[in-house]
């Protein structure tokens, strides 16, 4: 009895670590967008290459989930997860003490590269230590943790901004970085033992990319989560604009908005939990895609006719995120289940195109707010293509459906 019972505390302190390491990332990537206008003015440049502080930093995320797998199957989990640490409190000093958006954008850079260390090494070291079926739980218990940084990060990001300027965020995540080193180092311990690692063979990972870049089920799946993902960071890119810029908002406004947003993302994935056994992964990747798309028509429908206002704005959001909620996780796992042999790369590909494609949406987001500085319209149209294309992939993959054998 008294042994179950240390083994849960014990299993309870290595989930609370691996939440901590894994929210790096996310928190530093969420916390700047009240702030993408306030660039605009310290650095004197446009909406385009402040935004590319968000852009490039997924585009690091995208990269790295290709990279820290093998290295850390070489070198182990614990030296990935201190040096990432330490690279993004050297990014977040860069960031700090940047003079110019050059700088800035490079430091996000270092950043992005740092944070995407814990989100890898995290889901690593579960599934190192327990069995399947543990590790399943263990991972939905993290996920559900982890969510709660991008969520609370726009608002948190929002207050430092009015109350401390744009500078403050980089400090804050900075600190946070700092603290979850010290529990890193006392609390991380190896979960890869050395008989177990191996030479990272990147020729051979290549390989199985390309594979599965073959394979019909992984493709439909993962492009419908890529097109879905990718409309919610055409969101999350120019809503700082929209709202600061355009409707008069403040950035600590913004925040709690996002935080809106994200309840309602949380709430399609406990439908999700909820109904994937009965329903199955294709029925609910079908409602969740059709239901992203009314978000941005109402959009679309209501700047022409009464005109957005930010509860409008962020209300008809809403929808796109709750869509999200039933069809990413599900089309996450139609993608790594299309090949058994494969499941890790599929699992590091699909990761990749996920981010990749948020990564260019918000690319573009910024280039057509800056052409068009007067409407919120570029950004709706680009939240619209990306959630009709995500339905069409879905549609695509209708004879792929692994969770309904008939």
């Amino acid at each position: 009895m008294i042994s179950n019972k240390k083994s849960e505390i014990s299993s309870g302190y290595f989930l609370v670590v691996l939440v901590l390491i894994s929210m790096g990332g996310p928190l530093g990537m969420n916390i700047i967008l009240p702030s993408l206008s306030s660039y605009q003015v310290a650095f004197e440049t446009d909406y385009a290459l402040s935004q590319l502080t968000l852009t490039v930093y997924l585009a690091a995320i995208a990269v790295g989930q290709l990279i820290y797998g093998p290295l850390s199957d070489r070198f182990g989990r614990r030296p990935i997860v201190l040096g990432g640490l330490l690279i993004l409190i050297l990014g977040s000093l860069l960031c700090f003490f940047a003079g110019s958006i050059e700088v800035m954008i490079l430091g996000r850079l270092v950043q992005a590269i740092g944070g995407c260390a814990g989100m890898v090494m995290g889901r690593a070291m579960v599934r190192d230590r327990y069995p399947p079926e543990k590790a399943a739980s263990m991972i939905a218990y993290m996920t559900m943790a982890v969510v709660v940084a991008p969520s609370i990060a726009p608002m948190l990001g929002g207050i430092l901004e009015d109350q401390a300027g744009w500078r403050a965020s980089f400090i804050f995540v900075k600190i946070f970085a700092v603290l979850v080193l010290l529990v890193a180092i006392f609390g991380a311990q190896e979960t890869l033992p050395v008989q177990k690692r191996h030479q990272a063979r990147f020729g051979t990972l290549m390989m199985s990319f390309a594979y599965l870049l073959r394979n019909r089920t992984f493709l439909v799946y993962s492009l419908q989560v890529s097109f879905s993902t990718a409309a919610y960071f055409s969101f999350l890119g120019g809503t700082s604009y929209v709202l600061i810029d355009l409707m008069g908002g403040s950035a600590t406004e913004l925040g709690i908005y996002f935080a809106l947003v994200s309840a309602f993302y949380i709430l399609g994935n406990f439908i999700t939990a909820r109904l994937t056994h009965r329903v199955g992964i294709y029925r609910l990747i079908k409602a969740g895609t059709l239901i992203a798309i009314a978000g941005p028509v109402l959009m679309v429908i209501t700047e022409l006719t009464i005109g957005l206002t930010p509860l409008l704005f962020f209300g008809e959001m809403c929808l796109v995120a709750t869509g999200n909620g039933l069809c990413i996780a599900t089309g996450v796992a139609g993608a790594i289940s299309a090949d058994p042999e494969r499941v890790g790369a599929a699992s590091g590909l699909a990761g990749s195109m996920q981010i990749g494609f948020g990564a260019l949406a918000t690319f573009v987001v910024g280039l057509l707010l800056s052409a068009f500085e007067t409407t919120a319209l570029p950004l709706i149209f680009v939240v619209l293509f990306c959630c009709i294309a995500a339905a069409i992939s879905a549609r695509l993959g209708g004879s792929t459906d692994l969770s309904d054998p008939s």
